[in-house]
């Protein structure tokens, strides 16, 4: 279960960037990625965002990509899906899935 659910893009956009690159690595276990989709806030909205998140994680190497793969088969939230497909186009899917998830509706839930 990601932490950061439902955070909404202008609540994602004020956090510091330590909490960012956080939210992100839950999307995506790499830390590399995380810092660049972080630093590269403000998104003026969720596609610009998942753009930038796609054309960053097809940017990492062919070994960042598998350790993503690793990392993301030991999580429990992902048990369930068939990881062992390697491809970038499937991380691209499983990235894209979280961080909409992350993001929630377009407001993020309300604070209780």
């Amino acid at each position: 279960m990601l932490m950061h659910n439902g955070i909404g893009l202008n609540r994602f956009n004020s956090l510091s960037r330590s909490r960012a690159v956080h939210a992100l690595y839950e999307c995506c276990c790499s830390v590399t990625w995380a810092e660049k989709i972080a630093d590269g806030r403000p998104y003026p909205d969720r596609a610009t965002l998942l753009t930038a998140a796609d054309v960053e994680l097809l940017a990492l190497s062919a070994p960042d990509l598998d350790r993503i793969v690793d990392s993301l088969a030991h999580v429990d939230s992902l048990a369930h899906q068939d990881v062992p497909d390697r491809s970038p186009q499937r991380l691209v899917r499983i990235a894209r899935e979280r961080v909409d998830r992350m993001l929630g509706p377009a407001d993020g839930y309300p604070d209780y």
